[in-house]
């Protein structure tokens, strides 16, 4: 059964786009947008308090991604400076259900949006029961970030 969860509040994280993730025309190549989402996700943790090496190293708790959806609703081309938002969407005893929304900077397009689930497993790939201090820090307010990341989309 799922855990009901107030509104999350949306973590934010800023990218520009690079070339590398340009197809030829200079639009975001899609599969991009997962390696987004897993920036928005690590970063979101991050401002929880927590990292992904914490539960894995501490608690022997990994994350893997079982499921991930994309819409897509405009195009993002080189150089844009993107906002990743995240925020927990669903939490059950062994999954854990993350949001995404990644907009333009320049004119709130919505350029993405979508969710993936993730089940807890232990190192052995076992799937088990997502540790009760996890789905508490989760749930907290956000705290500073443990480690900031260097500005990636200089003005």
């Amino acid at each position: 059964m799922a855990e009901i969860l107030p509104e999350q509040e949306w973590h934010e994280v800023k990218i520009r786009v690079r070339y590398a993730e340009t197809d030829k025309m200079g639009v975001v190549y899609h599969a991009n947008y997962l390696i987004w989402f897993e920036i928005g996700r690590t970063e979101y943790c991050r401002a929880k308090g927590i990292t992904y090496r914490d539960m894995e190293e501490q608690d022997g708790a990994y994350l893997v991604v079982a499921e991930s959806y994309v819409r897509y609703k405009a195009p993002a081309h080189y150089d844009d400076h993107l906002t990743i938002r995240t925020r927990v969407n669903e939490m059950k005893k062994r999954t854990l259900v993350f949001e995404y929304e990644i907009f333009r900077a320049s004119d709130s397009t919505v350029i993405a949006q979508g969710e993936t689930t993730h089940v807890v497993t232990d190192s052995a790939s076992r799937v088990i029961s997502f540790p009760d201090t996890y789905q508490e820090i989760l749930l907290r307010p956000f705290v500073e970030d443990l480690e900031p990341l260097p500005d990636s989309a200089p003005e």
